[in-house]
């Protein structure tokens, strides 16, 4: 008896992340000195110009109508030799694109006719994978035939990406069909909510469950709430989970980590529990099941950030629960988990490249500014 099909997943008709885009987020956080995108000079230009900021330098073989009739391929020898001449890299990557990859151009033709003496990573990618985690795996892959990316971590970076595309499928922007984008709720009406509970005295879990450098707003939320507890003179109890685990991940993951759980101390916040680290957002969620079962039952609200719908509502029912998500799709998937206040912050990814402490959010901002007129 032949298994049963499985079942058709759902077409995704609104916008969503770009494989091209996710392999050149990779190269950065594999501390690759220049990306080359073989491809026209539009492709992927604002994520470029956000990477540049972020100190990776970006440039591009720019293939016109030309280049898709007769092919790119002196042109990314040209600008390969370039990069070498004007930039001195210790390393380089080379990302394809749609149109690159359709007109079939050989990546390692060039970096064979070139032969540098540095590690080239050649991602072989273009958009159209269903899922945008295929490209940061390509690259991996690519990376670790470089000999700039071990084995063991290779191994731990597919895991997390694996469960990172299920967390998308279960409650985020891979959930349904089409996705109305939303603004969430009103920050200032959130923030005074969560004072109302802290001024009676209701006992609290914030979660950080950031991506990456993510991490240098989102936290700021999490330590705003203990911060306006302090200043309001709450008897609130105030548990602080975090996923900055400082021993997890690739070097620059490291670093961020590091630097928040640094600016968190000179806050004078204290992380009670570490969930894992910051590329370990997709599977924090068992960690903190556990933790509130065994030793936080009987909560009464949970401020979550980050990426709140990969945290499980196993052990958060009967708690009101606060979270902010820098994705406007993801506003109705955490509604419907039950999530009572969702609120956006819709700038936080430009605002936290190429930074290395942590960065004031606007729910922050309004939550001390309210408490300040409080105690007036």
């Amino acid at each position: 008896m032949s298994p049963a099909p499985k079942p058709l997943e759902p077409l995704i008709m609104h916008p969503r992340p770009s494989s091209i885009v996710a392999a050149m987020y990779t190269l950065r956080d594999l501390d690759v000195d220049v990306v080359i995108l073989h491809g026209p000079a539009g492709c992927s230009f604002k994520h470029a110009r956000l990477l540049e900021e972020d100190g990776l330098r970006v440039v591009t073989t720019a293939l016109d109508e030309s280049g898709f009739v007769f092919g790119g391929h002196d042109e990314l020898v040209n600008i390969l030799k370039k990069v070498i001449e004007m930039f001195d890299p210790e390393s380089i990557g080379i990302v394809g694109t749609c149109a690159s990859m359709i007109i079939g151009e050989e990546l390692h033709e060039a970096v064979l006719e070139v032969n540098p003496d540095v590690p080239v990573v050649e991602v072989e990618v273009h958009a159209g994978y269903r899922e945008n985690t295929k490209g940061v795996i390509i690259t991996l892959e690519s990376a670790l035939a470089a000999g700039i990316l071990s084995e063991e971590e290779f191994e731990r970076q597919k895991v997390l990406l694996n469960e990172a595309t299920e967390v998308e499928k279960r409650h985020g922007a891979a959930s349904k069909e089409y996705l109305e984008p939303s603004r969430g709720d009103t920050k200032y009406t959130v923030a005074k909510r969560i004072i109302e509970l802290l001024k009676e005295d209701k006992k609290c879990i914030t979660i950080l469950n950031a991506k990456k450098e993510t991490g240098y707003m989102f936290a700021d939320i999490n330590a705003a709430v203990s911060q306006v507890a302090n200043d309001l003179g709450s008897d609130s109890e105030i548990v602080n989970m975090a996923n900055l685990d400082e021993n997890l991940g690739l070097d620059r993951v490291r670093a961020h980590a590091r630097n928040i759980a640094r600016d968190l101390r000179g806050m004078g916040v204290e992380v009670h529990e570490i969930i894992g680290g910051l590329d370990e957002y997709p599977v924090t969620g068992e960690t903190v099941s556990k933790l509130i079962a065994e030793k936080y039952p009987g909560f009464d609200f949970a401020v979550i950030t980050g990426v709140p719908h990969a945290i499980p509502m196993d052990h958060l029912e009967g708690m009101e629960i606060f979270s902010v998500t820098n994705g406007p799709r993801q506003v109705l998937p955490l509604k419907e988990m039950g999530h009572d206040h969702v609120m956006v912050e819709i700038d936080l990814h430009p605002k936290t490249l190429g930074v290395s402490n942590i960065v004031e959010s606007e729910f922050g901002a309004t939550l001390r500014e309210l408490a300040r007129e409080e105690m007036q």
